[in-house]
């Protein structure tokens, strides 16, 4: 890990998961379930963070400054500010939002209601698992499954992000 505070947070969770669901058992074995627990912890930072990046990185693409925004709002942000574009991009950048938002909507509503929390609002699992009323390991589930079919069916459109 690079960034201190991340690999303190990724320990401290893993401290809790230990705590959590496994404090009734013999303490000869805490160190065996504290490395298999920290290792899944770690797996699944480094998973969510190269997804979030994915979504970030293509999604910034339509930003025109570092402000908090809204991605799909940003056509029309641009259109009030009066920035210098040319109408090829204007278009390019219409369609590509469209068909995200289009993308979107095909969704199942808990695919989609999982990777908008995520993804959108930049929720953690467990803040997102417990506003959906499922479980962690569910919430994983819906974002890899919506991410998947996001990036096939835009790669389908041929767009690549």
């Amino acid at each position: 890990m690079r960034e201190e505070e991340a690999a303190l947070d990724i320990v401290q969770d893993t401290m809790m998961k230990l705590a959590e669901k496994y404090g009734d058992r013999p303490a000869e074995e805490f160190p065996m379930l504290f490395q298999r627990i920290l290792q899944n912890t770690i797996r699944d930072h480094f998973r969510r963070s190269k997804v979030r990046n994915l979504w970030t990185t293509a999604l910034s693409a339509f930003s025109q400054d570092d402000a908090e925004h809204d991605p799909l709002e940003t056509l029309q942000s641009a259109q009030d500010q009066g920035t210098a574009r040319t109408p090829e991009s204007d278009l390019l950048q219409s369609r590509t939002l469209a068909a995200i938002e289009n993308e979107l909507k095909k969704l199942p509503p808990r695919q989609r209601e999982a990777f908008v929390m995520r993804y959108w609002e930049e929720m953690d699992v467990a803040e997102t698992a417990s506003a959906m009323g499922c479980s962690e390991g569910s919430v994983k589930t819906h974002c890899s499954r919506a991410t998947h079919t996001l990036a096939a069916a835009l790669a389908a459109l041929g767009i690549s992000l």
